[in-house]
């Protein structure tokens, strides 16, 4: 059985080296969006077995993904880019390999993600990749996924008090930490490390919430910036309450001269809220962490400073791992992926790249 996987042993775990994985990731990456804009594997869990389908949970059947059927649970609505393009690239990923695809979308419901998954089970998925909406919560999904023996692989939010190996293959995604570290850099860079920012956290009881918020105040303490933190609060990772959480802040606090967003659609609710407020273009400098066009054209335009990527581009590495994990190549408990940025220097030439 594998060592439970953190977030925080994530973080531990990104000084391995690639080899193999890497190459084997890249090969089968979908060219659908343009070679820059897929995902590229930065490093992975060593330490630990590999994951097949002898060893995960016991035992599950050795089956061939092109004569099963393969479900995707999606959790928030799809009125966010990153989700839009997360849930496309899963598509097109089981299209390009004849795989047999059924997907839901839990809308921002918890309750109605366990009952996505338990609702795909019962269709008859013999294996499964899910985003989950919350890091804890989905037990009664992970059970009966447990007990129908449906393999369970993981992408995006990490579930942190799980076992890889059992109640889930492996997980792909970014690493948070460094992510909010990065925005740091880039906030001292816009800034010239003085003023005062603002923080729209994401949702609660997530890792991704929780890392970048810890990754952004960790850099900025370790770098001995001069930048104060004067306000923070939730806006849910959504367009809507990041609009209305940034006229509460800058009303109560006027003296803002720069935002954290904890996501593009957060940030561009608060773009909306500056303009709003007869801020101009480049007041109040804002970083964030995405990559969508939206955001990417705010650099353009001169409302966003930089925005950290967060690439949603699943379906090529999270096929590749039903694929090892069935083959009995094997799949690591964790793969973090690696991701670019945007700034001033290179927005208009990878705006076509963002999603």
């Amino acid at each position: 059985m594998l060592k439970k996987t953190t977030a925080a042993l994530t973080t531990a775990l990104l000084v391995t080296t690639l080899g193999a994985c890497a190459k084997a990731a890249d090969d089968t990456a979908s060219t659908t969006a343009g070679a820059s804009a897929q995902q590229r594997v930065q490093a992975t869990a060593s330490g630990t077995a590999l994951c097949t389908s002898e060893t995960y949970n016991g035992g599950v059947p050795k089956l061939d993904l092109k004569t099963i059927t393969v479900g995707f649970a999606q959790s928030e609505k799809e009125a966010n880019p990153f989700r839009i393009t997360e849930t496309q690239s899963i598509k097109d990923e089981a299209a390009k390999r004849g795989i047999k695809l059924i997907t839901t979308n839990a809308q921002s419901d918890l309750n109605k993600e366990i009952a996505d998954i338990q609702g795909m089970i019962a269709q008859g998925a013999k294996a499964l990749i899910i985003s989950p909406l919350n890091s804890e919560g989905l037990d009664p999904a992970l059970k009966a996924a447990q007990d129908a023996k449906v393999p369970i692989m993981t992408i995006d939010r990490l579930l942190t008090t799980k076992t890889a190996c059992t109640d889930y293959i492996g997980w792909i995604g970014s690493d948070f930490v460094k992510q909010g570290a990065r925005a740091a850099d880039a906030m001292i860079t816009a800034t010239g490390d003085k003023g005062e920012v603002a923080i729209l956290l994401g949702a609660s009881g997530v890792n991704v919430t929780v890392d970048r918020t810890k990754g952004f105040k960790d850099q900025l303490a370790a770098k001995n910036s001069g930048l104060k933190i004067v306000a923070e609060q939730t806006a849910d990772f959504t367009r809507e309450k990041g609009r209305s959480v940034t006229e509460q802040l800058i009303s109560a606090n006027p003296g803002i001269s720069a935002i954290y967003a904890e996501n593009d659609e957060m940030a561009l609710g608060a773009v909306a809220a500056l303009k709003a407020a007869g801020k101009k273009a480049g007041d109040i400098k804002i970083v964030t962490i995405d990559g969508t066009k939206g955001a990417v054209q705010g650099i353009i335009d001169g409302w966003v400073a930089a925005v950290i990527e967060s690439n949603p581009r699943f379906g090529p590495l999270a096929f590749q791992a039903l694929d090892d994990f069935y083959s009995g190549k094997g799949v690591p408990a964790t793969t973090i992926i690696s991701d670019k940025e945007y700034t001033s220097d290179n927005a208009q030439a990878e705006l076509a790249n963002a999603y």
